[in-house]
């Protein structure tokens, strides 16, 4: 019990605070009727609605089987590389960051060894953790803040996409260049002859003796790309889409999802990260209640109305972007460069965006002794990244 609860204490510490600040704020303004207009119910409905599809699709494996089938057409180790890059910068665009990450970080770990690579793994991982946090900041989908700014501007989803692209661009770019100067094109040989199935039996290991993923689990081994569900989920997910972008009432995207997991995988509710929703929730009413307390709104106004990109910025280095989007937007009506600095504040810090520290996990745990180096490398090509993309806030701005 005494494990689960330091477990608990270290996966949650962003809940855990957040429920702290707004228990305590309670005690500075009492619940009344006002608490009710708090929560902003269009962005938590929408947020836990994209979060279940997306379980369903990773629980059938469908976005590991596009990348084993992407892997086996490319040779050498730049293209092995360029590869993974490219799945987390997209597939981030559409299953947020943190997804990505937690599917294909242990799949490129695993065809790394395959490759005999093991000693470029720090910087792969970097840079795919850049790229899944540059690529998730282009849409209001990739990121949770993101929809949450959507939803609280009514923004257009073609204005948000206007506003983030140039970075996204860049980022794209600048992983190119970075990818090709390192890594050559040598030839794997261990790839020759090798097709998606490959691939596949290489990371699932479907051995009745060892754990059983859950693509195992929902569908036996070599199901392909998910059978029936992978279209029922697809349908969902477009509902989902089109309900962000303001052309599908949301009780519609509520209704469809609900009954589309339940009959393809009841499991989905069990597997959903709920902390994230709740926390969400927890700093609704934090701020909902310090905005009617005036010293403190006065003062935090003025922080963050001078120089609201900045302090985005530095926020979201140490508490993450998403807290310090919820926080700063409680007190500040400069939404561009709220939104612009939340996003390219996830580079950085290893906290700055908390995705980050889902490959930090995966490469630690499979090397421990290199938790320092690997610290140093992300740290210093995030800082690059961060700087690079600043710099180009301020030129456009």
């Amino acid at each position: 019990m005494r494990q689960r609860v330091l477990t608990f204490l270290r996966s949650e510490t962003i809940l855990i605070v957040a429920t702290l600040l707004a228990i305590i704020s309670c005690f500075i303004v009492p619940p009344d009727g006002q608490y009710g207009g708090y929560v902003h119910v269009s962005t938590i409905s929408q947020l836990v609605c994209l979060m279940l599809v997306v379980v369903g699709f990773q629980r059938i494996g469908v976005f590991r089987i596009i990348g084993s089938s992407l892997l086996h057409r490319v040779h050498t180790a730049r293209g092995v590389v360029l590869t993974f890059i490219a799945l987390t910068f997209i597939s981030a665009m559409f299953i947020t960051n943190d997804v990505a990450l937690l599917t294909f970080v242990p799949f490129a770990l695993a065809v790394l060894v395959m490759a005999h690579m093991e000693d470029k793994a720090i910087i792969v991982c970097a840079l795919m953790t850049v790229a899944a946090n540059t690529g998730s900041m282009l849409t209001p989908v990739g990121n949770a803040h993101n929809l949450y700014f959507k939803a609280l501007t009514g923004m257009s989803t073609g204005h948000f996409l206007r506003i983030m692209a140039p970075y996204s661009i860049l980022a794209a770019v600048l992983l190119v260049v970075v990818t090709c100067v390192v890594f050559r094109g040598r030839r794997i040989a261990e790839f020759d002859g090798m097709d998606s199935k490959g691939f596949e039996r290489g990371v699932l290991a479907p051995d009745p003796t060892r754990h059983q993923p859950d693509e195992i689990k929902v569908t036996g081994y070599g199901a392909g790309y998910g059978g029936w569900r992978a279209i029922v989920y697809t349908g969902v997910f477009v509902v989902c889409v089109l309900t962000v972008s303001d052309m599908v009432p949301l009780w519609v995207m509520c209704a469809v999802t609900f009954v589309a997991m339940v009959v393809c995988d009841r499991g989905s509710f069990r597997h959903a990260d709920w902390a994230l929703p709740l926390t969400f929730i927890m700093f609704f009413v934090f701020i909902g209640n310090m905005k009617r307390v005036p010293e403190f709104a006065g003062i935090a106004q003025a922080f963050v109305g001078q120089h609201p990109l900045e302090v985005s910025i530095i926020s979201s280095q140490i508490i993450s972007n998403v807290p310090a989007s919820l926080l700063l937007s409680g007190f500040c009506d400069q939404w561009v460069p709220l939104i612009i600095g939340t996003n390219i504040g996830g580079m950085g810090t290893l906290i700055a965006s908390m995705a980050s520290l889902i490959t930090y996990k995966n490469y630690t745990r499979q090397y421990p002794r290199q938790k320092g180096r690997y610290l140093g490398v992300y740290t210093a090509v995030s800082v690059m990244f961060l700087l690079l993309m600043y710099g180009l806030a301020v030129i456009i701005e």
